[in-house]
């Protein structure tokens, strides 16, 4: 087992991933994971057999399909264990049983659970309902920056990846070859961003709702559904006839919005935490 690499040391990653993706049916690692192993901010350690990524206290590990009840995810975990102080984050994604093993072993503790949710894409999709002077639109790079980071910023305070975002992160998704400005629908009213709905469309996989987003100051105005809405229309005209999205298990009202548009559970990533 090797040790810990830069980016440029770690050109596994992606391979590894997509095997596992494949055979398991989720992503090992998070998008922003892979984003801060190519810049090389994440610590990667292991090798096309078995790896883990860990970002400050948070930390994902894949074994490949191949090489599998070989020890070597306990090995994988053992290591993390050993060279982080303090609070461990760890996340399982798609919640396997090998997973649920490990974390049995280790003494770790589900803190937190994301669901995967998929729902068919209508083909006839309802028009998003907007107030007299809203207006949707897709995002400029470069003009709309600024007031799309103030507001994920804002309706994302409480989330610990998502609300982080900044000009940096924001650039790096975009340099990615499944982004289209197109697929990235903002509601205004006059000059002032309310909403927007984020979507990816990857070869291969469901049309995701990538990220969706309405103002705290704009609560219960419907601007949520409307976005929705206008995202499965993107979706219809982009071809797809799936949708998915990630949403916390415990976020009661969009779990409510995205139920009445179709949408079940699918999957679910846990995360689990070793207390020190």
């Amino acid at each position: 087992m090797t040790g810990g690499v830069d980016a440029t040391g770690a050109s596994f990653v992606p391979g590894l991933a997509r095997a596992a993706a494949e055979a398991d049916g989720s992503p090992p690692f998070s998008d922003q994971t892979l984003v801060d192993v190519r810049s090389g901010t994440a610590t990667v350690v292991g090798d096309a057999h078995a790896a883990a990524v860990r970002r400050g206290d948070e930390a994902e590990l894949v074994v490949h399909p191949d090489d599998r009840r070989q020890g070597r995810g306990a090995e994988l975990l053992q290591r993390l264990i050993d060279e982080t102080h303090g609070p461990l984050l760890l996340w399982a994604h798609g919640d396997h049983p090998g997973s649920r093993v490990l974390a049995s072993r280790f003494g770790l503790d589900e803190t937190r659970r994301l669901l995967q949710q998929r729902a068919p894409v209508p083909s006839s999709p309802r028009p998003p309902r907007l107030r007299d002077g809203d207006r949707v639109t897709a995002f400029r790079p470069g003009v709309d920056d600024a007031a799309w980071l103030d507001l994920n910023a804002r309706a994302f305070a409480d989330h610990p990846e998502q609300g982080s975002l900044v000009q940096a992160d924001l650039d790096a998704r975009q340099a990615e070859a499944w982004f289209d400005a197109g697929d990235f629908v903002l509601l205004w009213r006059g000059d002032d961003l309310l909403a927007f709905c984020w979507l990816k469309l990857d070869a291969g996989q469901p049309g995701e709702f990538y990220a969706v987003g309405v103002s705290p100051d704009h609560q219960g105005e419907g601007l949520g559904g409307a976005v929705v809405d206008a995202g499965f229309a993107r979706l219809a005209e982009r071809g797809a006839d799936t949708a998915a999205l990630y949403v916390e298990g415990d976020n009661t009202a969009a779990l409510r919005l995205y139920a009445a548009r179709g949408f079940t559970d699918h999957a679910v990533d846990v995360q689990y935490t070793l207390a020190r």
